[in-house]
């Protein structure tokens, strides 16, 4: 059994703030076949999926290996769940009630968050990516079921998953973004999103929210992607001195790379300049890559609502690719969410929510190991899952 000590009455008073986010939560199973509660069933989840769970099955299983130390924190009358309750919860959460219930959680993480940030490294304004993942392995052919692709809101400097809102196909993340969007604020932020999601009317939704937008530009917008190309170039010819410029040279991994930008007044002679809400800027990113002494080039053109301010522009270019290597490459390489063959609909759904909040959590983390080590430790060491989970330091 656990001590009564100093330590373990404050984990437990930060724990009690844990269940309260989930006190609201309906309880989608019928009053008769309850054992549980609603936030104990939540919360088991989610220390066993830090602990390395990836389902039901293996939820069940460390909550069993855990009874002692569950019962001691949660008062357990009817012994910790079994598969079956964590299943039947997981399928019948509708998944945007229970997303709601982590908000106030988020917000609180994000407090700390940015009180941990060092000295002279926050920047002015919150940096939130926009992006889409599929679970490749989550299909179901034989009931007609695609895989589950994801668009989620990131806080690039804190390293923490917003929102996330489940589509059917990649195809309709147009309709998802705004609706993720709806989800957290935007007053202050920068919203960066790939060419899929540059549309007229999300650009709107953001300027509206009090927010700017850094937009990449495709073959999606043909007229506008080459009439900002014929510009760039334009001003490229006449040296035109409205530009401004920024060169950025790196070196590891036997890699040499150099980024070059440059940002430009938006012309109000570009096709639809005026159904782009708050359209100022366009921009210009072109990588240079050397490696084995071969050389690679790549060059991306922006829209932003944005002024004139070249550092802003390569840092909002740089966080984007944040939600892909800090968020979705962890998801895949550490979670194997790539692999999971969960395919109920809300399940999938809520595991995948449940993925990004706990991912969220260790990367809070300061103690400069990996996130698979902080995994790792959180099942080995039960201090530590306490610590990750409440954040509160014994």
């Amino acid at each position: 059994m656990v001590r009564e000590t100093q330590e373990l009455a404050q984990i437990r008073m930060g724990l009690e703030e844990v269940l309260c986010h989930y006190l609201e939560l309906e309880d989608p199973r019928e009053p008769i076949h309850i054992k549980h509660s609603i936030e104990s069933v939540v919360v088991i989840a989610i220390m066993g999926i830090l602990a390395g769970a990836a389902g039901p099955t293996s939820i069940a299983e460390w909550a069993k290996s855990k009874s002692v130390f569950l019962n001691d924190l949660l008062s357990l009358e009817q012994g910790v769940p079994r598969r079956d309750v964590f299943r039947r919860v997981l399928t019948a959460l509708k998944p945007v009630a229970f997303q709601k219930c982590f908000n106030h959680w988020i917000q609180a993480l994000c407090q700390r968050a940015e009180q941990a940030v060092p000295p002279g490294t926050a920047t002015e304004r919150p940096l939130l990516p926009v992006d889409g993942k599929t679970a490749r392995r989550s299909h179901d052919r034989a009931r007609g079921l695609g895989a589950l692709h994801s668009v989620s809101v990131y806080a690039a400097q804190l390293g923490i998953t917003l929102a996330q809102v489940a589509t059917a196909e990649i195809t309709n993340e147009i309709i998802a973004i705004p609706e993720v969007l709806k989800l957290v604020n935007l007053a202050g932020a920068i919203v960066t999103i790939d060419a899929m999601g540059t549309q007229t009317e999300i650009a709107e939704q953001i300027v509206e929210g009090e927010g700017d937008y850094l937009r990449a530009l495709k073959g999606n917008h043909p007229t506008l992607y080459q009439a900002v190309i014929a510009h760039v170039n334009a001003q490229l010819d006449n040296d035109i001195p409205t530009a401004q410029r920024l060169v950025t040279t790196e070196t590891g991994h036997g890699r040499k790379r150099q980024r070059s930008y440059m940002q430009f007044p938006a012309p109000e002679t570009l096709p639809g300049f005026g159904h782009w809400k708050g359209l100022k800027t366009i921009g210009v990113a072109m990588l240079t890559c050397l490696r084995d002494g071969m050389e690679t080039y790549d060059t991306r053109y922006f829209i932003s609502s944005l002024e004139l301010d070249i550092k802003q522009m390569a840092r909002e270019v740089r966080s984007h690719w944040a939600i892909g290597n800090s968020c979705h490459w962890t998801l895949d390489m550490t979670y194997r969410e790539d692999e999971s063959r969960t395919r109920g609909v809300f399940m999938r759904e809520n595991l995948a929510w449940l993925y990004r909040f706990t991912l969220s959590l260790l990367k809070q983390c300061k103690n400069k190991k990996s996130v698979a080590m902080n995994r790792r430790r959180c099942g080995w060491n039960d201090s530590t899952l306490l610590e990750i989970l409440t954040g509160i330091t014994t």
